[in-house]
Order: C-alpha cells, then structure tokens, then sequence
C-alpha cells in the first residue's frame, strides 16, 4: 500500500513521452512541479548520511592524524565535504555537457526556448544539486559549527540555493548547467588546495592556480549571462509570459536574472579581493622579521674580526 507513496520521494516525477509517427521510438522527458519537493527532501537526507559517511571513516580519521586546530579543524571538515561534493558534481555535469553538446552550440542557451522538457540525468542532476545545498542548512547544527562561521557559510548556501532553484524553476537549466562546471571546477581546485595547506603548509601552489582561474570563469559567467538575458531570450520567436507553459521570456525577469548573476559575480570578486589583499598583508609582515634577522646577522659579520 505505502508503494504509492514511497515511489513519489524515491522516483523522478512528471514522465513525459513523445512518439513519432514516422518512427516507433519514443523519447522520454521530465518536466517539473510539486512531486519534486518529496523527491528532494527524499535525496536531502541521502545526503544527510553521505555526509556523515564522509566526516567518520575519511575526514575524522585524517584529522587525527594532523592533529589541527580548532580552527583548522573547522575548515578542514568543510573543505573536505565540499571536495567531495564538487568533484562529483563536476564529472557529473561535464559527463552530461559532453552528451548533450551543449557547449558545441551556444544558441541552445536561448533557442527553443522555454525549456521545459529535461531529459533524466539533467533533471536527476538539479534534484540532487537542490538537495545537497539544502541538506548543508541543518548540518550547520550536526557539525556544531563556531558561531562566527555561520554567517559565512549561510550566505554561500542560500546563494546556491536562490541561483540553482531559479535556473531550474525559470527552464533555464542549460544555462545554470554551463556555468555550475567550470564554477564547481575553480571551488574544487580552491578547496582541495586548501585541504594540502593543512597538512603541509609550504604546498600554496595551487591557490596561484585558482585565482588564475577564478577570474576567467567569472568572467565567463558574465558574458554568458549577457549574451543570454541580454541579446539570445530578447530575440526570441516565443517571447512572453505564462507558467503553464514554463515560458518566463518577459523583461522584468531578464532583468531580474541578469542583475542577480551580476550582483554575485561582483560580490564574489569583492570576496577574492579581500582575500587576496589580506594574505598578502600577512606575506609582507612574515617577511619583515626574516628581513631583520638577516640583516643582524650580517652586522655581526662585519664586526667580527677576520680570524683566516
């Protein structure tokens, strides 16, 4: 009797079927409504106890071993979580980009728009991608996370969140797609850097590489949005407004879009900034000392009488 019911938390909803009439062969699509809320909530508590899988048989055991600090700690357990996480969302989403050819044609962004028909892994993907960003809201309470951390932390995932789930609602899934790979790419490359700076503080290496790359991908993320929002749904056949048929191709919403993609894009590199200015605040007062020291000892050089 509950089979009813299970399969609806368990099973991708709203099936749609195509046949042509010249051919036997049917297409299956998915389309979205609100069945997928049990579906999400189902996948956020697989996360849930991925999750706690991850921290007790890898992140708790290496920690161990490093014997951190409470600090360090903290971050070593999010920058490990979030690796995971990022290097099984990038195969993932580039494994479907490369089947479905969506960076071979860019005007797939726009054209045919509304794209309200999702083939299983793109809408298997934005299920998960929504239910691990969810899942990270109650885990600020399972890992006890430090006070001053939330803060921090809650904005990036209800950032995730915001963008992810209005890319999905709106039918822009091709576009959301596009950019969460390269972005999970620089934030993989990020925290798998910062989990070999805790362990060896000299490997800084790949923070070069990241900011490198950071730049270029939020540069990519603004001029595809532009070229999206601003030119590619403005010309459209089929502009307008209407839910029944998920077609959001109407001004206030470009804008909308547009201007929250901008908006983070500019916050993040306000982000990247600070950051970078501050570690190279501490790069110079580290050097200060070493400057001092090397200079006493070369004055002792002098002073000492030539004994050869």
């Amino acid at each position: 009797v509950p089979a009813k019911y299970a399969i609806i938390f368990i099973a991708v909803q709203y099936n749609v079927t195509y046949t042509i009439d010249d051919n036997s062969e049917q297409f299956h699509f998915y389309d979205y409504g609100p069945k997928d809320i049990a579906t999400i909530f189902f996948y956020m508590l697989v996360a849930i106890n991925l999750h706690a899988v991850i921290q007790e048989y890898i992140l708790d055991k290496i920690n161990r071993r490093l014997h951190l600090s409470k600090t360090k700690h903290s971050k070593f357990n999010e920058s490990g979580q979030l690796a995971f996480f990022y290097l099984f969302s990038f195969l993932w989403g580039a494994s479907i980009l490369n089947t479905e050819e969506f960076m071979m044609n860019p005007t797939s962004l726009w054209k045919d728009y509304p794209h309200s028909r999702m083939i299983f892994q793109v809408k298997f993907f934005y299920i998960c991608q929504i239910a691990y960003w969810l899942h990270a809201l109650p885990e600020l309470y399972f890992q006890k996370i430090r006070k001053e951390d939330i803060p921090r932390q809650l904005c990036y995932i209800c950032l995730y969140i915001a963008h992810i789930s209005g890319a999905y609602i709106l039918n822009l899934q091709h576009l959301g797609l596009i950019l969460m790979v390269p972005h999970y790419l620089v934030e993989l490359i990020f925290h798998a850097s910062r989990l070999f700076y805790f362990s060896d503080e000299n490997k800084q290496k790949g923070f070069t590489i990241w900011a490198l790359l950071f730049i270029m991908v939020r540069l990519l993320t603004l001029t595809l949005s532009v070229l999206t929002f601003g030119f590619g749904l403005a010309r459209v056949e089929n502009p307008g407004f209407s839910i029944a048929d998920g077609n959001f191709n109407v001004l206030p919403v470009r804008i909308g879009c547009l201007g929250a993609v901008c908006l983070t894009q500019a916050w993040m590199m306000w982000k990247f900034i600070n950051f970078q200015l501050k570690k190279w605040r501490e790069h110079v007062k580290n050097q200060i000392p070493k400057k001092k020291i090397t200079n006493t000892k070369n004055k002792r050089i002098k002073k000492e009488p030539n004994r050869g």
